[in-house]
């Protein structure tokens, strides 16, 4: 498809639209059931979406956990036939009962497409960066 570039880029940028606005409910529907989670912060991989929705639910319940924004910027996209690869920098802004902290990350989410012809998250990896 002659489109595929743009449809995926429309996916991540919903994706990244309901983090940042603290859609949860959108931004999980985003990920497969089986989608994988690779966080600098969280001490193991994460094996379904439903278990990163879990942890998420943990942090907003013992620290307040709360996104306040998000900015991707240095994107790029690569098309491999049904999957695709998105690499960007995020600059976030949560806040937790500990204060606002602005986070510095690297992120990659691999999409898949469905059989509907859309483009699911089905893995991603963060990683710190410096400024």
């Amino acid at each position: 498809m002659s489109n595929d570039h743009d449809t995926v880029l429309a996916a991540a940028d919903a994706l990244i639209a309901a983090f940042a606005e603290g859609r949860t409910d959108d931004y999980f529907a985003s990920f497969a059931p089986d989608a994988t989670f690779v966080f600098h912060t969280t001490g193991r991989r994460l094996d379904s979406t439903e278990e990163y929705r879990a942890l998420w639910q943990q942090w907003t319940d013992e620290d307040a956990f709360r996104v306040l924004a998000c900015d991707s910027a240095d994107r790029h996209l690569q098309l491999l036939g049904d999957t695709a690869v998105f690499t960007h920098s995020v600059t976030t802004r949560v806040s937790t009962t500990a204060g606002e902290e602005t986070l510095h990350e690297r992120e990659t989410i691999v999409f898949h497409r469905t059989t509907d012809e859309a483009w699911q998250a089905v893995h991603e990896h963060l990683s710190p960066t410096t400024v």
